[in-house]
């Protein structure tokens, strides 16, 4: 968890090893592409866009504009959470029962080569498994989160996994060695036990209204090692605003 006091550091960045972006379009695409390098693809999560759809987004992106994403519901969520109800496909009784917490099931399945093709149509290279903090650290749910982590095809995707809830590191270090993931957390909350690559999503620290105060903007700037990756998601009320503010200050910091 990032310390909030108020620092003044020094440091100096790469400007070009820290992506900054927002977790949606917060902003009409032509405006948005000419703020930031990268967008977190959310409609992927709720209901994959049409396949056209998606090839008019990145026909309408500049080459060097990059495009992640969530992986689709049915796999990661149970039918139980609120976000279904953004759900438009139509499943019946049983495929309700098999989706969700990465059940080896065929609706699963087909759920990810969903995902993959959206993938593969925006030439992402960065693929997000947000967890409910229902799924816990049970036996059985680790079991489920190996088996799919290692059968899945991949293609040349990087995975991206955000746990929620009471994960312990030594534990999350282990399965995102042993299944080539990047720990995806919120830095106010918990630091990354993948630094090496670095994707934080900032839902407002402890409540999606906050906003950003210029001195924890400064904390989380000086957490970052720049001469890694590291990606900068925003996800709160503000997120437009302060991703914009924070992609000032990491100018400010380079050389």
């Amino acid at each position: 968890m990032l310390e909030t006091v108020k620092t003044n550091g020094n440091l100096t960045v790469e400007e070009n090893n820290i992506k900054i972006g927002c977790c949606g379009f917060s902003a009409a695409q032509a405006r948005y592409r000419e703020l930031f390098p990268v967008i977190e693809v959310q409609q992927t999560f709720y209901q994959p866009p049409q396949p056209a759809t998606l090839e008019r987004w990145r026909a309408d992106f500049p080459t060097d504009f990059e495009f992640t994403l969530k992986a689709w519901q049915l796999i990661t969520h149970k039918p139980w959470s609120k976000t279904y109800q953004r759900l438009k496909v139509k499943l019946n009784d049983q495929e309700l029962k098999d989706c969700g917490f990465f059940q080896d099931t065929a609706i699963v399945r087909q759920a990810w080569e969903t995902t993959l093709l959206c993938a593969n149509i925006l030439e992402a290279r960065l693929v997000l498994f947000q967890c409910p903090a229902t799924f816990k650290p049970t036996p059985a749910n680790l079991e489920l989160l190996k088996n799919f982590f290692s059968t899945v095809r991949r293609g040349n995707l990087k995975f991206l996994w955000e746990p929620r809830g009471d994960w312990p590191d030594e534990l999350l270090i282990e399965l995102c060695q042993d299944l080539d993931l990047v720990h995806v957390s919120d830095p106010f909350i918990r630091p990354t036990v993948t630094p090496s690559l670095t994707y934080y999503r900032l839902h407002g620290g402890e409540g999606f209204r906050h906003v950003y105060e210029d001195f924890e903007l400064e904390n989380l700037l000086n957490s970052l090692q720049p001469q890694k990756k590291n990606y900068v998601m925003f996800n709160n009320i503000n997120m437009l605003e302060d991703a914009q503010r924070f992609q000032a200050l990491v100018k400010t910091k380079t050389p």
